[in-house]
C-alpha cells in the first residue's frame, strides 16, 4: 500500500521534537517516528532577550541530529516551527539565517495566535468536544483558547510557562509558601480574561505537562485501560497530585511513575496552572488531548483545498479508519445495522428493557466493529476484539464509551462478558451492566442472521407478547447456515430478554 509521509520539527522552549507521520487509505495521520530532545532553549535567553551562542549551538546540534532521520524519508510535506523562546528572541532573524545556511531549512516562527490556534484545531479534529477551554503550557508561554460549536471564539498567550514558573520555587522559602504565591499570581493573571470566568465547560490539556499529569494519575489509579487521549480527571484528582508532588524532594520526584525525568522540576508549577485555571473557569472536568500543536499544523495543511479545516465528524472518520485497517466488510455492516435497528426499535416500541436512543447510539457504533478481532484469530476473536477496542485510541470516543463499545462488540456469552467487565465493574451500576449484556446478545444474534455474508435474510416481521418474541424471517436464498446459527445463538438473547424466541424462516 502506498503511503505518504509528513514531517514536522517543533522547536519549543523546553523540548525539541521531530515527528514523522504516515497517511494511508483512510486519510488519517499516524505517527511513525517521534524523536525528542531536551534542549531547554529558554535557559539560553539572556537579559537582553537574545539567544546566546551556546543556545544557538545546542539548537543547531539538535536540528542536525533530526536531519539524519528526516533524510531517510521521502516527505510529501515538511515544516520546522518554533514557538515562544525563538519568538521572543530579539535575534530570531539571525537564528533563522544560521539555520538556513547550516541546514537548509526555513523555520517558521509561530505568532501567539498561530500557536493557540493550532492547539485548538488539534482538539476539535481529534475529539467530539463541541465547547471547551484548551490550555497548552510550554516552557516559555501558556496558550489558552475558548471554542464553542467547534469554532474558535477567544485566545490568549500568557508570557509564562513551566520553565519560568519554576522560579517561584527557586528561593529558600518553603514549597507551601511558593505554591501560595504562585496561585495568587496565576489567579491575578487569569482574572484579566473576562471570557474565561465561571464557564462550566471542559478544560482540555495539551502538551507534555498535561500528558505527564495524566500519566501520574493513571498510575495512582492503577488505571486498567491503555491510552491517554481523552482521559478524564477532576479537580480533586489534580489537587491530590499537586499535594503529592509538593511533598516530594527532587530525587523522589524523578522516581514518580508516569513522570518524565526531564519534567521533574517543572511538573509542580505546571500542575498548579491546570488546577488554578480549572477553578477559574469552574470546569466540569479536565480532559487530556494527546494531539497538539504539531497535529494542528497538519490538520490545516491537509484541509487547505477544502472549505473548512474542521473534520465534519471526528468519530465517523475514526470508525472508517478501523474498517480500512481491519479489512471489515462494509456491505455486511450496513445489512447488520438494518436488521439490528429494526429489532431494536421493535423492542423499544414494546417497552422492552427500557431501551433509549443512547443505547441505540452504542449499538450502532458496535455494529461497525463487531468481531473485529477475527482479523487476528477467528478462534479467539472475542478476546482480541475486546482488547483492541478497549485499549486503542479512537478519536471522538471518551474512555468510558470506548469500553462500552468493546463490551458490546466482543460479546460471546455472559461468562466472557463478566470476565471482560470485571476490572471495570465499579464503573457501572448493575442496571447499566445488564443493559450492556442485553445489547451484546442482541448484536451477536443479528450477526448470526448473516453468518455466510450473503445477506440471505432480507427482512423480518416480529410479534411480541409477555412470554415470547416471534420472528418471521424472509429469505432470498438457501438459509440453512443462518437458521443453524440463529437457533444456536438465540439462547443468550432469550436469557437477557427473559422471553423465549421463535424463529420462522420463509
Amino acid at each position: 500500500m502506498l503511503k505518504s509521509y509528513y514531517g514536522i520539527i517543533d522547536i519549543g522552549s523546553n523540548t525539541m521534537r521531530l515527528v514523522i507521520y504516515s497517511q494511508e487509505k483512510s486519510g488519517r495521520l499516524h505517527e511513525v517516528e517521534n524523536v525528542k530532545a531536551v534542549a531547554r532553549l529558554r535557559n539560553f535567553l539572556n537579559h537582553d532577550n537574545l539567544l546566546n551562542e551556546e543556545g544557538i549551538g545546542k539548537l543547531l546540534t539538535t536540528l542536525k541530529s533530526f536531519k539524519n532521520v528526516v533524510d531517510t524519508y521521502e516527505l510529501t510535506a515538511f515544516a520546522c516551527i518554533a514557538t515562544a523562546t525563538i519568538r521572543q528572541s530579539h535575534n530570531k532573524e539571525l537564528i533563522r539565517e544560521i539555520i538556513q545556511q547550516e541546514i537548509g531549512w526555513d523555520i517558521r516562527v509561530l505568532s501567539e495566535r498561530e500557536e493557540a490556534f493550532y492547539g485548538y484545531l488539534s482538539v476539535v479534529n481529534s475529539t467530539s468536544i463541541t465547547e471547551g477551554v484548551t490550555i497548552d503550557i510550554g516552557g516559555g508561554s501558556t496558550e489558552i483558547t475558548y471554542f464553542k460549536d467547534r469554532i474558535l471564539k477567544h485566545y490568549h498567550s500568557f508570557p509564562f510557562g513551566a520553565l519560568t514558573l519554576k522560579e517561584f520555587f527557586a528561593d529558600n522559602q518553603s514549597k507551601e509558601t511558593a505554591l501560595t504565591e504562585l496561585q495568587y499570581f496565576l489567579q491575578d493573571q487569569f482574572s484579566t480574561l473576562d471570557w474565561i470566568q465561571d464557564m462550566n465547560v471542559p478544560l482540555i490539556g495539551i502538551g507534555g505537562s498535561a500528558r505527564n499529569l495524566a500519566q501520574i494519575d493513571q498510575t495512582l489509579q492503577s488505571y486498567p485501560l491503555a491510552g491517554l487521549h481523552q482521559y478524564q480527571m477532576t479537580d480533586r484528582d489534580i489537587a491530590h497530585i499537586v499535594a503529592l508532588l509538593a511533598s516530594l524532594e527532587k530525587v523522589e520526584l524523578e522516581k514518580v511513575e508516569g513522570l518524565s525525568k526531564d519534567r521533574a522540576d517543572t511538573i509542580l508549577p505546571a500542575s498548579c496552572v491546570f488546577l488554578t485555571l480549572y477553578k477559574a473557569i469552574e470546569a466540569n472536568g479536565f480532559i487530556l488531548s494527546r494531539k497538539g500543536l504539531r497535529d494542528g499544523v497538519f490538520y490545516e495543511y491537509l484541509s487547505e483545498n477544502t472549505k473548512s479545516n474542521l473534520y465534519p465528524n471526528v468519530l465517523e472518520d475514526s470508525i472508517v479508519e478501523l474498517i480500512y485497517e481491519y479489512n471489515l466488510d462494509i456491505d455486511k455492516i450496513h445489512h447488520i445495522q438494518y436488521l439490528t435497528a429494526k429489532l431494536f426499535r421493535g423492542l423499544q416500541d414494546n417497552g422492552i428493557a427500557d431501551l433509549t436512543q443512547d443505547d441505540w447510539v452504542l449499538l450502532e457504533r458496535a455494529c461497525f466493529v463487531y468481531n473485529l478481532g477475527a482479523y487476528i484469530d477467528s478462534e479467539s476473536s472475542p478476546q482480541h476484539t475486546f482488547y483492541l477496542i478497549a485499549n486503542r485510541t479512537i478519536d471522538g470516543l471518551m474512555h468510558a464509551d470506548r469500553l462500552k463499545t468493546a463490551l458490546i462488540a466482543s460479546y460471546k456469552n455472559k461468562t466472557l462478558f463478566k470476565q471482560f467487565i470485571a476490572p471495570f465493574k465499579h464503573w457501572f451500576l448493575k442496571k447499566e451492566r445488564n443493559k450492556l449484556n442485553l445489547l451484546g446478545t442482541l448484536l451477536k444474534f443479528t450477526y448470526s442472521l448473516d453468518t455466510t455474508n450473503r445477506q440471505v435474510i432480507e427482512d423480518f416481521d416480529m410479534d411480541i407478547n409477555e412470554e415470547s418474541l416471534t420472528l418471521k424471517l424472509y429469505c432470498s436464498k438457501d438459509y440453512k447456515p443462518e437458521q443453524y446459527q440463529a437457533e444456536k445463538q438465540k439462547k443468550h438473547f432469550e436469557k437477557a430478554l427473559g422471553k423465549s424466541i421463535e424463529l420462522h424462516f420463509l
